[in-house]
């Protein structure tokens, strides 16, 4: 009988697969082998595997210019980092390496942007795409890197007020996007993003603000779908429309010559996971093509803002089963080293799904199980319905310690936890290792964070000074 956990992988997915394989039965990630770094760094553990940004970051370079090629498109392309999916100086240094832009959402952002210039890392030459809602800091740390001659610094209009705001802080000409607000999908509670200003109301907005403005260059629109770039009716609905708003739009605007394509490529969540890249970026080119030249107007440069898909795959978690808790007939909990809810909060909050699988004994057989995290939160687990399918795991057995791995955790977990902050049920965060790769592609590790220590969590809640 095929009653192992490696039978089960093997008759469930296509496997190995690019970025995992196995050296005897335990699990190695893009060439890392997870036991090395749990008996050099202890569980649980994160880590950030650097080269897989510059890689995916690449990845979606080519797949750009080739559809470029293929379709004759006249246009540039512009791939820019949404730096609220991970801030992390290690996160943009190693994106920064394959020439490419940033797309802030806040006004602590331009406090990066003016770091990462100071050391080299960005120059002038580099877009700063200014997105999000606009306070007086970010209005005034805008006008504050754009006076220091970052002519390329873009600030995304999101209501009607934000032109009047930015020219008071900007001494000189600047120029400026302008956000549609799409429709949301149809599941949505709300049926327009909060975002932006409508559809019908750009054109008018522009004639009334900008048009006579002599100090406002208008030079992008900015489309964004929450929900990503899909191969569904309603995407491809949505940039028809933002299309049709581009095409009338330059008609009476000659200096607009950028169409910022937001929302973000998918990133993988599944061993089964698949999604025809190279198509959709082909159809996105071709749609563009086609609509500007029924309109008679040139084609936009195009500007994408990855996030997820830049940093996403480069982040795995590592637990340790610590327990198996036997509730009833049918439930089996195997009890974690950490909490759900701190590391990974996006598994309970969104029921978003991760790669999950054993990083030890896939030889050994099988069995069903749910799993739960440390806090005394009802809501601290990661079962089924995250993960499409039941939850199997080599079975747990108190004299051989069990470790499994979480894979692509890589964008936002750590933000919406809170990193180096309060921790729920006070459950510490886990350390954090990067792994790179020197010249000849040996492995280096290091140590980014060590885990939360009692007196950090003390301090923040006063007991310490």
């Amino acid at each position: 009988m095929n009653t192992k956990y490696i039978d089960l992988i093997d008759q469930t997915y296509d496997f190995p697969q690019a970025e995992f394989c196995l050296a005897e039965d335990n699990l190695v990630f893009h060439g890392i082998p997870l036991m090395d770094l749990v008996e050099t760094y202890g569980a649980p553990l994160k880590f950030t595997y650097l080269p897989k940004i510059s890689e995916n970051i690449n990845r979606a370079k080519q797949w750009f210019d080739q559809a470029i090629q293929k379709q004759n498109y006249k246009g540039t392309y512009n791939y820019s980092y949404c730096t609220k999916s991970a801030h992390f100086k290690h996160v943009l240094v190693e994106a920064l390496k394959n020439d490419i832009h940033i797309e802030t959402s806040s006004a602590y952002d331009i406090n990066i942007v003016e770091n990462l210039k100071a050391e080299g890392r960005i120059s002038d030459d580099s877009y700063v795409i200014c997105n999000g809602f606009k306070r007086e800091e970010y209005i005034a740390n805008i006008g504050r890197l754009i006076n220091g001659g970052h002519k390329k610094c873009i600030p995304i209009i999101d209501n009607y007020e934000e032109l009047d705001m930015l020219s008071n802080a900007i001494d000189g000409d600047f120029s400026i996007g302008i956000r549609i607000a799409s429709e949301e999908e149809p599941k949505f509670e709300f049926y327009t993003s909060r975002l932006g200003i409508g559809y019908k109301n750009i054109v008018p907005f522009y004639e009334d603000q900008v048009k006579y403005n002599d100090k406002v260059e208008l030079k992008m629109l900015h489309f964004f779908i929450n929900t990503g770039i899909k191969d569904n009716a309603y995407y491809w609905n949505e940039l028809v429309k933002c299309l049709k708003v581009y095409t009338r739009l330059k008609k009476i605007c000659p200096s607009l010559d950028s169409l910022n394509i937001g929302g973000g490529f998918p990133i993988k969540n599944s061993l089964a996971f698949d999604y025809d890249y190279p198509y959709m970026v082909d159809e996105i080119i071709n749609q563009i093509n086609i609509t500007c030249a029924s309109e008679g107007v040139p084609v936009p440069h195009i500007f994408t803002e990855f996030g997820s898909f830049t940093v996403g795959e480069s982040g795995g978690t590592i637990y340790e089963v610590l327990h198996q808790k036997q509730q009833n007939d049918r439930e089996k909990w195997n009890m974690i080293n950490s909490s759900f809810i701190t590391t990974l909060p996006d598994t309970w909050a969104i029921n978003k799904r991760f790669i999950m699988l054993a990083v030890n004994r896939w030889f050994d057989e099988y069995e069903r199980v749910l799993l739960g995290g440390l806090t005394c939160d009802s809501d601290d687990y990661y079962n089924s319905e995250q993960h499409v399918n039941a939850i199997y795991l080599p079975k747990f057995r108190k004299d051989k310690p069990l470790y499994i791995g979480f894979f692509n955790t890589g964008a936002y977990q750590e933000s919406i936890g809170g990193f180096g902050g309060l921790q729920h049920c006070l459950i510490p965060a886990p350390k954090h290792i990067l792994i790179d790769r020197d010249q000849d592609g040996k492995l280096q590790t290091s140590v980014f964070a060590p885990q939360q220590t009692s007196q950090q969590l003390l301090s923040i809640l006063g007991y310490e000074h």
